[in-house]
């Protein structure tokens, strides 16, 4: 897909009008982030009124891909490690500016009204269920992580024809909200803020790779101190508190 076509799809969020002289960030950030960064982004643009933002929200994997195709991206903020250091094998990210900044879990959900009760992974083997709501193993980190837990309890042959795969974790969690699926795998921070579906069980960590978001200023950013400035405020303890709140888990950062 050519670069033009990917640019046109971009949502794009701006928080600010700036004058002129104003950088713009353009921020590349997981579908899973976006309600607690545009809740945030207001406190930034009050602590830094000369420094304007504008979101770009979307499965990890396809941003990725438009930053390998030359989007204009400042700063990318991943939902899973490996689609960063993808970007870092390719020498994309100014590798010092990198860091984990909060962590998630995994919980399987079931519309609001639903009877089922699970308190086993193991009882998927064998539930009368038509569909199975998941994020795309390809490109959607909150699949990639889902694949690992079927693999981990051996689910993935005998859920297969089950699977209703959606684009980012929104979407998952979309198909469930519409009864479209009877269950769903997503972060418990989307969970969180529906009213229309309700956790069956939380993941257990052990049986997936560590969820993690990375975040890294891009090597071609043209406003490298600006980004930084955007790094650092989401390390503040404020900012930290804030993700805890939305459900997310802050981790400590090495100085």
């Amino acid at each position: 897909m050519i670069v033009s076509i990917l640019l046109m799809s971009w949502l794009t969020i701006a928080c600010h009008t700036p004058s002129k002289s104003s950088p713009t960030l353009t921020i590349s950030a997981a579908a899973s982030l976006q309600i607690v960064l545009e809740t945030i982004a207001p406190q930034f643009q009050h602590q830094f009124p000369d420094i304007a933002i504008a979101f770009n929200f979307g499965a990890s994997g396809a941003l990725q891909q438009q930053i390998e195709q030359g989007a204009p991206v400042d700063v990318f903020f991943s939902a899973a490690i490996p689609q960063m250091n993808a970007l870092a094998q390719k020498g994309l990210l100014l590798d010092e500016t990198r860091q984990d900044i909060v962590g998630n879990r995994l919980v399987l959900i079931a519309p609001l009204n639903s009877p089922l009760e699970i308190n086993d992974l193991e009882q998927l083997k064998e539930l009368p269920i038509g569909h199975l709501a998941v994020g795309e193993f390809r490109s959607v980190p909150a699949g990639q992580y889902a694949q690992q837990v079927f693999e981990q309890f051996g689910l993935l042959t005998s859920l297969q024809s089950k699977f209703v795969f959606g684009k980012t974790v929104r979407s998952t969690l979309t198909a469930v909200e519409n009864g479209n699926a009877q269950l769903g795998i997503v972060y418990a921070t989307d969970a969180a803020i529906s009213d229309r579906v309700q956790v069956l069980l939380t993941i257990p960590d052990h049986a997936h790779q560590p969820i993690h978001y990375p975040i890294a200023v891009l090597a071609a950013s043209k406003h490298p101190v600006a980004a930084q400035e955007w790094l650092n405020f989401l390390q503040g303890e404020t900012v930290q508190t804030a993700f805890a709140e939305f459900g997310f888990i802050p981790l400590k950062h090495n100085d």
